[in-house]
């Protein structure tokens, strides 16, 4: 018995690509054609499709039109748009309005095959998970760990939505995109999306702040033996690594130009050569990406390129911070303690409703990661089992609380006066030491070199 082949329909008002579109997917796919978007989606009334290959501008309806009439069906045709350069943005916006990806023309055959191949994978997995919800976070089948803390059923808080959005966008291919301050739990959902995407490849996470441009480079793309000094061996770069899995880069908008030009290229091609190394490497891989920088403005600003912000923005996610989200504090405290408890062979179980409303009650500027650390230090210091007042730091300040009236009184004193200035600009920034150092008008390098040598 023969096998059914996958069902694609070719929507362009070019005869000549549409034509040979048809014959050369006609070979792997039961392939029809329209040659506008009004009867494509006369088509779509009358057949279901699995795939969708549409031209974006077109006269009559639009590719838009056509992604439109694909979601009202049943079957939910996967899309992908076909585009012109100059259309790139509207293009972008169709991936954020349901499409899974986007070819520019002229068209590559090659990667046209491997995107419907993906698209393909991709629909395979979405289909087997269509017996859950897209309204609900569905925790059974969560990671069993405890960087996941979901919100519980039925709770409409800020970060349910995020987790809802996160679960919408998993299965798909499109970059995304996260937003928030330092601290917020990016990298958490980062994890996320990529356990619930049926992804085989690796996590591979890369903090692109603590890098130089040439080491961020090595980290990325690897290196051949004999590249540089020391490159005694062949080493594989995190793209690489991630092969049918994900990369995730933090703080994305601290990249310099030069690098932001090469990853543009991969992120097009999904192709790119070892440092030292003329061969062609491929990769199958997902990026997420995250900043706590306002992008856009970087953009506007000439700080940051525009095509590489439309590639990472196909889908945004803001996180918001945990003085917005305080009545989630409670469920994270409780999976704090229970978690450190374990770590520190402690026999602490709960927190006291007064400790605990000083919690709630607290500004938290470094947000999760700051509540992490106090309640870990709560429990590691703690001698009952039960976390009560005496077991609160004081949570009002946000500097150093000791020394500090004594470094400032004497402002003769060059040393201390500097290190409570880089103590401030840190607590302002949460913790993050690259706005940090913007704050302070100093490069990271002198920064880290600071901290070091005051044994902050």
């Amino acid at each position: 018995m023969t096998e059914k082949r996958p069902s694609l329909l070719i929507v362009d008002d070019e005869f000549n690509t549409r034509e040979t579109l048809l014959e050369f997917l006609g070979r792997k796919f039961d392939a029809a054609g329209a040659g506008n978007g009004s009867d494509a989606i006369k088509l779509l009334q009358e057949k279901d499709f699995d795939l969708i290959l549409t031209d974006l501008r077109m006269p009559e309806a639009d590719g838009m039109s056509v992604l439109e009439a694909a979601a009202a069906k049943a079957c939910r045709p996967t899309c992908i748009m076909m585009t012109a350069y100059g259309s790139i943005t509207d293009a972008v916006q169709a991936m954020k309005n349901g499409a899974f990806d986007f070819i520019a023309k002229p068209i590559k055959l090659a990667k046209l095959e491997e995107i419907l191949a993906a698209a393909l994978k991709s629909r395979a997995g979405t289909v087997e998970k269509k017996a859950s919800p897209k309204s609900a976070v569905p925790e059974k089948t969560a990671p069993q760990t405890s960087r996941f803390i979901l919100p519980d059923a039925g709770d409409s808080t800020p970060m349910r939505q995020v987790y809802e959005k996160a679960l919408t966008v998993a299965p798909g291919r499109s970059t995304v995109l996260l937003l928030g301050e330092s601290g917020t739990g990016k990298e958490v959902i980062a994890r996320y999306i990529h356990d619930h995407s049926g992804r085989t490849g690796l996590f591979v996470p890369v903090h692109c702040a603590a890098l130089t441009s040439t080491l961020l480079e090595d980290e990325l793309f690897g290196h051949e033996k004999g590249a540089f000094t020391n490159a005694v061996s062949m080493r594989r770069g995190r793209f690489e690594l991630a092969d049918h899995g994900t990369v995730f880069l933090d703080e994305i908008g601290e990249i310099d130009a030069a690098t932001q030009v090469k990853l543009l290229r991969v992120l097009e091609t999904r192709e790119f050569e070892r440092l030292g190394g003329t061969e062609t490497v491929k990769s199958d891989f997902r990026l997420i990406a995250a900043t706590n920088r306002d992008l856009k403005a970087m953009v506007d600003a000439g700080e940051f390129r525009e095509d590489l912000y439309y590639r990472l923005s196909v889908v945004d996610l803001h996180l918001p911070p945990l003085r917005e989200r305080r009545e989630e504090i409670p469920r994270l405290v409780s999976a704090f303690i229970k978690e450190f408890a374990g770590e520190n062979m402690k026999e602490v179980s709960g927190i006291t409703p007064s400790a605990m409303e000083k919690l709630c009650a607290a500004p938290w500027h470094g947000n999760i990661r700051e509540l992490r650390n106090c309640v870990e230090k709560m429990v590691v210091l703690s001698t009952g089992k039960m976390l009560d007042d005496g077991d609160v730091p004081d949570l009002g300040r946000t500097d150093a609380p000791v020394e500090k009236k004594s470094e400032v009184a004497d402002p003769l004193n060059l040393e201390n006066s500097e290190k409570e200035l880089i103590r401030k600009a840190l607590a302002e920034c949460g913790n993050n030491r690259a706005a940090a150092a913007r704050k302070l008008g100093i490069s990271r390098r002198t920064l880290y070199r600071k901290l070091e040598s005051m044994d902050l």
